[in-house]
């Protein structure tokens, strides 16, 4: 791999790597689907079929994802070193995520599994809204065994979201990578991603905040249903008091980011001709973590992190192509995002 080797490693990410299905979707067909508009549903491959048989007849881009591998890709293209860990299938479309990671420059840690690899169907409304149905595939057999602690507790950071919860396996394959971080000083970072991860892993949540979690990220809803309040700042404010950096976010209104030294801040939104708002959490936080990594202020870390992602919702997917990661790299150099 071009420039990085696994000794380099600065974010350590663990996520469901995902093949995207892209296309546009009205709200009557949202509602014929029977989906719930703006949220991640767990599907099956049966329901899968459904869904993309009512979308046969529509343009579809398709593209390698998944919550953390899209903050991982985005970290590699403004030149963060990252690893991705997860399982893809034994398939055509395992072959394809692997060689796109090379491409991405991210060191793969990818194991292969017999089995399809997972998918994640996004139905993107005229609002820009996005609806995700995700079939997990070999995703959910990633478990202990798969960790590579020697990375973890080389690397600075340790990064998943609230989606690895979901299976018994990688839950316990969790447990272990964040038991190697908390022992070997790699600071763990937790995006919720998810108002449905907190309904589902309510009380598991908060048990993981309160004991060994250093940076959390959440948007406005998943604030709500974690404290019971909806008021970004205030729960900005009470997440850090459990002594760790917090950073909730909440959409065309900015975000708002404490720290438990009593750091306070409030970070307008970058106002673009948004056309899609798909990977938009995933890169607000590649660029909180690139701004922590480089010594960045609480405050300028989440203005470099609302540059980011404002950027992508430019572009339909959720990640840049070369030309637009080139243009970001040059407008954060420049200081476009200050």
């Amino acid at each position: 791999m071009t420039g990085q080797q696994s000794g380099d490693i600065k974010v350590y990410g663990i996520g469901n790597p995902l093949i995207d299905v892209h296309a546009s979707a009205t709200d009557s067909d949202i509602n014929e689907l029977g989906l719930e508009k703006g949220t991640m549903a767990l599907i099956d491959s049966e329901r899968g079929n459904e869904i993309l048989k009512h979308l046969e007849d529509r343009e579809k881009k398709y593209s390698c994802g998944g919550a953390a591998p899209n903050t991982m890709i985005t970290l590699s293209a403004l030149g963060i070193p990252t690893t991705l860990a997860g399982i893809v299938g034994n398939d055509e479309l395992g072959d394809i995520y692997q060689k796109r990671l090379l491409e991405k420059n991210v060191i793969s840690a990818l194991e292969t599994f017999p089995g399809d690899t997972g998918s994640c169907i996004v139905l993107v409304t005229p609002d820009y809204e996005r609806t995700m149905s995700t079939r997990l595939g070999v995703c959910q057999e990633f478990g202990p065994e798969h960790v590579r602690h020697d990375d973890i507790a080389a690397a600075d950071y340790l990064y998943f979201t609230g989606f690895m919860w979901d299976t018994e396996s990688q839950k316990e394959a969790l447990k272990a990578a964040i038991k190697t971080a908390r022992n070997r000083g790699t600071k763990v970072v937790f995006d919720v991603a998810d108002p449905f991860c907190v309904e589902r892993h309510f009380d598991e949540f908060h048990d993981l905040i309160r004991s060994s979690v250093d940076i959390l990220l959440a948007n406005r809803d998943e604030a709500r249903l974690l404290l019971g309040f909806d008021d970004p700042q205030r729960a900005s404010v009470e997440l850090a008091g459990r002594g760790l950096i917090a950073a909730i976010k909440s959409c065309a209104d900015g975000s708002c980011l404490s720290s438990g030294s009593g750091v306070n801040c409030l970070v307008d939104a970058f106002r673009v001709d948004a056309v899609d708002s798909t990977g938009a959490g995933d890169n607000y936080a590649a660029g909180l973590l690139y701004g922590l990594i480089k010594g960045y202020s609480l405050a300028d870390s989440g203005k470099l992190a609302s540059y980011v992602a404002a950027q992508i919702v430019c572009q339909t997917g959720a990640q840049f192509d070369d030309r637009c990661a080139e243009e970001v790299r040059m407008g954060i150099a420049e200081g476009s995002w200050k």
